[in-house]
């Protein structure tokens, strides 16, 4: 089951604060990025944050889980609709993460 792009425009929405947030898709569901990061993906209408100890604090419910089948565990998170929360979330776990590579042409 794909996700719904309601769903997907929705996290996109409750997200922004964090900076310049796109979903795009793959495999089927989205890959979510800030900035050109990718942070995150939506699976199945749920959302998961890669897994970072700086923001394993800040959840509410730190709930690892795998997106799919046969992938690595992520952080789910269920509280969707405070959107100051996961713009949080988002912003802390984009310092944790290594720049895109830039892609040479």
């Amino acid at each position: 089951m794909a996700s719904s792009i309601d769903f997907v425009q929705y996290i996109v929405d409750q997200c922004s604060k964090a900076g310049d947030i796109v979903a795009k898709k793959m495999f089927g569901d989205y890959g979510i990025y800030c900035d050109g990061k990718i942070f995150g993906l939506i699976c199945d209408d749920k959302f998961f944050l890669k897994p970072t100890e700086t923001i394993r604090p800040l959840l509410r419910k730190a709930e690892l889980r795998p997106p799919y089948e046969g992938a690595k565990d992520y952080f789910y998170i269920a509280d969707v609709d405070d959107h100051d929360y996961l713009s949080e979330l988002v912003i802390e776990t984009c310092k944790s993460l290594p720049e895109p590579k830039s892609r040479r042409k």
